[in-house]
């Protein structure tokens, strides 16, 4: 089990592969992304520490330029989706994307440093980034991230790449592309128009407009819209506790069945729901199921 300590930020020193082939550095010493267990400050929400173990955070941490996506945030953001890959499943049930400072999420890819950059080393930085979006969204875990303020161009496609968004009152997203004269190029036109449609992408990615929370959840970019004083943080937390009541490994078959829908025929993906299904018959956790139902009690899953 975890403990309710805050885990270490990962070293300034971690940098990725990427970032050494385009010798591109920052000066701070404060890493531009880290993770970290969840720990609770405030006393009086309505979830505890002990209801959300198991939740992880994603800390996108570049606060003076709201995020911008550089070439070593890229390399510690997968460097940190290497870690969680890594941890036990009773250490990491969900994981949580949002910024080390509220009324923030990501402006989108760096353009200062995309100034400095060659065209081969644009095109190494976008291989990265394409990479870095896969493996979070390939993630045996449910994840969710919390778009508490602006999410543009790749902070959009930044949450595409997880199974859940929250957002708010401060809620802004665009995919303002082609007002730079180029496309998105981290999965938005892919991404965008498999969770809301052909049109409605077409729509948003033509225009370049921003959409505010209510409608981006009006639409099915956010799942939930957080009404003040509810904050973005704190509906995803209790979505989290929602989630951390199933089974880690229902969870996880859950999800592999759902992103292959897309691109099965029906009864390809009726056939790999079965057998999803059939893998989860002899675990532990399903008998576990099964006899807190019978003894009408809540259920101590353990993923396995």
């Amino acid at each position: 089990m975890l403990t309710q300590a805050r885990s270490p930020r990962l070293p300034s020193t971690i940098i990725s592969r990427i970032a050494r082939r385009t010798l591109i550095t920052s000066q701070s010493t404060e890493p531009h992304a880290y993770l970290q267990p969840y720990l609770q400050k405030n006393t009086d929400a309505k979830v505890t520490n002990e209801e959300l173990e198991g939740v992880m955070c994603l800390v996108l941490n570049r606060p003076e330029t709201k995020n911008a996506i550089s070439v070593r945030m890229v390399g510690e953001m997968r460097e940190c989706i290497a870690r969680l890959n890594s941890m036990a499943s009773a250490s990491a049930r969900i994981l949580l994307v949002h910024s080390s400072q509220p009324g923030s999420f990501c402006s989108g890819a760096d353009l200062r440093e995309r100034k400095t950059m060659s065209q081969n080393q644009v095109s190494n930085f976008l291989d990265s980034l394409r990479e870095l979006l896969k493996e979070l969204e390939g993630i045996k875990i449910p994840s969710i991230s919390i778009i508490d303020g602006y999410a543009l161009g790749g902070g959009t496609e930044l949450s595409l790449a997880c199974d859940l968004r929250v957002g708010g009152e401060n809620t802004k997203m665009a995919l303002p592309e082609t007002k730079l004269g180029i496309i998105p190029g981290a999965g938005g036109t892919q991404r965008l128009t498999r969770l809301i449609g052909v049109s409605r992408a077409k729509e948003l990615i033509y225009t370049g407009r921003h959409i505010n929370g209510i409608e981006a959840e009006r639409i099915g970019l956010l799942n939930k819209y957080a009404k003040s004083p509810e904050t973005p943080f704190e509906a995803a937390l209790t979505i989290s506790k929602q989630i951390l009541t199933s089974a880690p490994l229902a969870l996880s078959a859950s999800k592999t069945a759902i992103s292959s829908s897309t691109a099965l025929s029906l009864e390809d993906g009726l056939d790999l729901e079965r057998r999803v299904y059939n893998g989860l018959l002899d675990t532990e956790d399903r008998q576990e199921g099964l006899l807190a139902f019978k003894e009408k009690r809540k259920a101590v899953f353990k993923g396995k």
